[in-house]
């Protein structure tokens, strides 16, 4: 099996038009079609559709397209070993993080990681909980941070911090004069939450659930930042992670409502897919991460 060719099919398929992998992978639409061509006669098997306006993947092609991701990571992982050998992580490392750690707990991470190892070029992708899971099992990310945990056989999940969220609401609402509340005390209230497939959305559902809330209304919004600000407004409480509303406490825009006799833990997670497991960039995200959690 030529690698070339399985770079030219991933990026086919990424970008569905032979013109534009020709262009990004700088070799001609004629030997991007070569490429295919003897990828089809190898597998036996049509790995596309093709017509003069579009190019649709078929079923194999769709198995082909996993294998080769694995195939391409591992290539890639032989390179950083070498590198590694030699006393020098480089290369790129992609890591994706859901918003709560993406914008609030990697960024000083990042910056150790790349004091110590200046020549590895960090990218970083945030997305929600379910929507990183995806990025990782396709192989999109490196490794993914998530928020909670989560069960998936093709993973390898492990857990690398505690995290409190808090009942939160304007600084002028009626219960924030009060020194602790009562779960009767928020019946029927207005809530500012995260969207559906987000882990914040996800504790906030199960304390809704556990508790029999009854919603007076709920506004949903997919950033942190969205769901602060209208919290601040006055448009309903919310469940917001320490770290989220940390400055905002200091500043005294938000106030926190301390809920009597309870405490809302979680734990923050590390996942990636098991052909990660020895690629050295990876490796030393996860010391940097599972450091700072001792300290």
């Amino acid at each position: 099996m030529q690698y070339d060719a399985l770079k030219t099919f991933i990026t086919l398929v990424e970008v569905n038009n032979f013109t534009k992998a020709s262009e990004i992978l700088h070799i001609s639409q004629p030997s991007v079609s070569l490429h295919i061509k003897n990828l089809e006669q190898e597998f036996h098997t049509t790995l596309f559709i093709r017509s003069p306006k579009s190019v649709q993947i078929t079923p194999t092609g769709e198995i082909l397209y996993k294998r080769a991701k694995q195939i391409m990571a591992i290539a890639e992982a032989a390179q950083e070993d070498i590198l590694a050998y030699h006393h020098s992580i480089q290369g790129t490392l992609i890591i994706g993080a859901s918003f709560t750690i993406g914008e609030n707990i990697l960024p000083s991470i990042l910056s150790k990681l790349q004091q110590q190892f200046p020549q590895l070029e960090l990218q970083v992708i945030i997305g929600n909980t379910d929507e990183i899971i995806q990025f990782t099992k396709l192989l999109q990310v490196d490794i993914g941070l998530i928020e909670g945990q989560a069960h998936d056989n093709e993973l390898v999940i492990q857990p690398f911090m505690q995290d409190e969220l808090f009942i939160v609401s304007a600084s002028n609402h009626p219960l924030a004069e009060q020194p602790s509340i009562t779960i009767s005390q928020l019946q029927r209230q207005k809530w500012v939450a995260r969207e559906v497939g987000s882990g914040t959305r996800n504790y906030l559902d199960h304390l809704f659930r556990t508790n029999g809330l009854q919603v007076h209304s709920l506004l949903t919004i997919s950033s942190n930042q969205g769901v602060k600000e209208s919290v601040i407004e006055g448009l309903g409480l919310s469940l917001l992670s320490g770290s989220v509303i940390e400055r905002d406490i200091r500043n005294g825009d938000i106030a926190i409502l301390p809920l009597a006799e309870q405490r809302f833990m979680r734990t923050f997670s590390y996942l990636h897919s098991p052909t990660m497991k020895n690629k050295r960039n990876v490796e030393a995200l996860i010391e940097f991460i599972t450091r700072k959690n001792e300290t």
